[in-house]
């Protein structure tokens, strides 16, 4: 780290932007195979957010990432670590800002989802508090998310065109403790983005409904 730069707090504390937003800030973090509903999860709950339950949210997806802040990153171990470790970077601004960051990766690796609640926890310079990380398991059988296969990844992945695709030529590392486990196996997607909502509900981190 260069040792030329000086954090620069803000003009207002977290708990002084909350009460402004009337909301709490924290990362949603989605994880699971390719194919088992992260991003189609992630989005109805983006929307469930905003629109029924009126709190700023905005998803961070991983192909979406990619196309920009992550451009330069292929899919090496090496490279899965980095894009993690900046996208879980760029959550954690997002969730001090006030604002719920739901981010859908494939994130296979353990290593890396427990590094980016790590950085959840430790406090803003200036705060006495860290932000909430909340991990949410989609859960499918490899077998299922292959037969999906809405991109034909798993098909090229068996061809041996795409290397190290995470379910067939590399590891996913099953979260051991998420806060959310969802069994998403012909399960309603409304279904699936209640338990998610039901926790944050649960744990206080969203408005009362009115």
């Amino acid at each position: 780290m260069a040792t030329n730069i000086t954090f620069h707090a803000p003009a207002l504390t977290r708990a002084e932007r909350s009460n402004l937003r009337n909301q709490r800030g924290l990362t949603i973090w989605l994880t699971g195979l390719s194919a088992s509903g992260k991003s189609t999860l992630a989005v109805e709950l983006e929307r469930q957010l905003l629109a029924e339950r009126g709190v700023h949210a905005y998803r961070l997806d991983g192909d979406n990432v990619r196309f920009g802040l992550n451009k330069d990153l292929g899919f090496s171990e090496k490279d899965r670590n980095e894009n993690i470790r900046r996208i879980a970077e760029v959550a954690k601004l997002f969730a001090d800002s006030a604002s719920i960051a739901i981010t859908s990766f494939i994130s296979p690796y353990r290593i890396d989802r427990d590094t980016a609640r790590s950085l959840h926890e430790v406090p803003t310079p200036g705060e006495e508090t860290g932000l909430p990380f909340v991990e949410v398991y989609v859960d499918v059988p490899v077998e299922v998310a292959e037969q999906r296969d809405p991109k034909g990844l798993y098909k090229k992945a068996r061809e041996g065109v795409i290397k190290e695709f995470t379910g067939i030529s590399a590891p996913y590392e099953e979260p051991l403790k998420p806060e959310v486990h969802i069994k998403n196996v012909d399960l309603p997607i409304k279904e699936a983005v209640g338990q998610i909502v039901k926790y944050l509900d649960e744990q206080g981190y969203l408005p009362k409904k009115e």
